[in-house]
């Protein structure tokens, strides 16, 4: 098998991972979802905290199964080594270090059997050697070393891994299309539980159909998307954020009723389509970042790209807030709610035109 057809399998199997990994997740969020809009109608409140607090905590419970094997730390230098900070894509490199770090830790492992059994001889020449009370000291300062050397390679890698241009850049657009678009969603579903009068049930069953969405999306993807222009995606995908935010403008407007929509069928259709449509922006830097980044912090760089998303969504919702108060969107009160969604529509293009940070030749699946 050639390197070619390697390199074709691997980015093909790193799309199917995380489709494999978001569909499970959408298939818990669905039953959350068919429960949670149960609990809603059906128990109180305390019971409501107490049923979803024993499920985190046999959530919790159960990573205590999760096998996991230890990372040696000597690889990831001598792969940070050899590439002088940079990780290539042709995954030729990675092998060619990684081996060659193998081979220096066995040949560093035998030496280090050699001198540990002339030790042994001399010592058991010299006769017992008594144990003094350093030794559990130096051991514990050993111990302590080898942790604090380990962090430190975790964090030279990470910096290494996040410093490329292909995962620094996508990542600072991805952060600006949250904070430069204003998140009104709080403000719907107020205007959605008050003035439309929707059920808590209902809500659930909204929230059932956009993980349905999800899972569409993430299909669809792996599918069809992930050999297209990355710049093309992020492009569609934020049109079409556009044009699902102006469903909210019909909605508001209820200039649907004309027309026989009613206002179910609005929410349901919206709420499926925004994740199905988000994931078309979140799938493509999972799986570049996945790839290229070096061994044994994988989970650290998907732990910064996701609080990168939640710290980006944060800020957008202060943004939401802030355009809310200036138009005096309140409970109650929605007379400006029209306007405050046409500013986000027109505020959903603003990350276009930072979209020279995302290479021009990156797709979903290779740099």
């Amino acid at each position: 098998m050639n390197l070619t057809t390697t390199l074709k399998n691997r980015a093909s199997f790193a799309g199917d991972l995380q489709s494999i990994s978001w569909m499970a997740m959408a298939l818990g969020g669905i039953c959350g979802s068919l429960v949670g809009g149960y609990a809603l109608t059906n128990l109180q409140i305390d019971k409501i905290f107490l049923l979803f607090s024993a499920l985190q905590a046999i959530q919790l419970l159960s990573c205590g199964l999760v096998e996991e094997s230890s990372v040696d730390s000597k690889v990831s230098s001598g792969y940070l080594t050899s590439n002088g900070g940079s990780h290539s894509i042709n995954g030729s490199d990675i092998h060619e270090d990684t081996s060659r770090s193998q081979n220096n830790i066995s040949s560093k492992k035998s030496n280090n059997n050699t001198s540990m059994r002339k030790r042994s001889q001399k010592s058991a020449k010299q006769g017992p050697v008594t144990s003094s009370k350093s030794e559990v000291p130096e051991a514990q300062r050993s111990v302590a070393k080898k942790w604090l050397h380990s962090l430190k390679i975790a964090t030279y890698s990470l910096f290494e891994a996040f410093r490329q241009p292909i995962i620094l850049r996508p990542m600072t657009w991805f952060f600006l299309a949250h904070v430069t678009v204003p998140n009104l969603s709080t403000v719907m579903f107020y205007y959605q539980t008050e003035t439309l009068k929707l059920e808590a049930s209902f809500l659930g069953t909204a929230r059932v159909v956009g993980w349905l969405g999800l899972m569409l999306g993430t299909v669809i993807y792996n599918r069809y998307l992930k050999k297209l222009k990355l710049r093309r995606i992020l492009l569609c995908a934020q049109i079409g954020s556009s044009l699902l935010t102006l469903l909210d403008g019909v909605l508001v407007s209820r200039s649907h009723l004309s027309v026989g929509i009613s206002d179910n069928v609005m929410v349901l259709f919206g709420s499926a389509l925004s994740d199905g449509i988000n994931q078309f922006k979140f799938m493509p830097f999972l799986i570049l970042s996945g790839q290229l980044c070096p061994p044994g912090i994988e989970g650290t760089l998907f732990a910064l790209f996701m609080s990168i998303n939640n710290l980006g969504s944060t800020v957008g919702n202060f943004v939401g807030a802030w355009l809310a108060s200036i138009l005096n969107i309140s409970s109650g009160n929605f007379d400006n709610l029209f306007l405050g969604i046409v500013i986000q529509v027109l505020c959903t293009f603003i990350p276009v035109a930072f979209l020279f940070l995302i290479p021009k030749e990156a797709t979903g699946i290779s740099a």
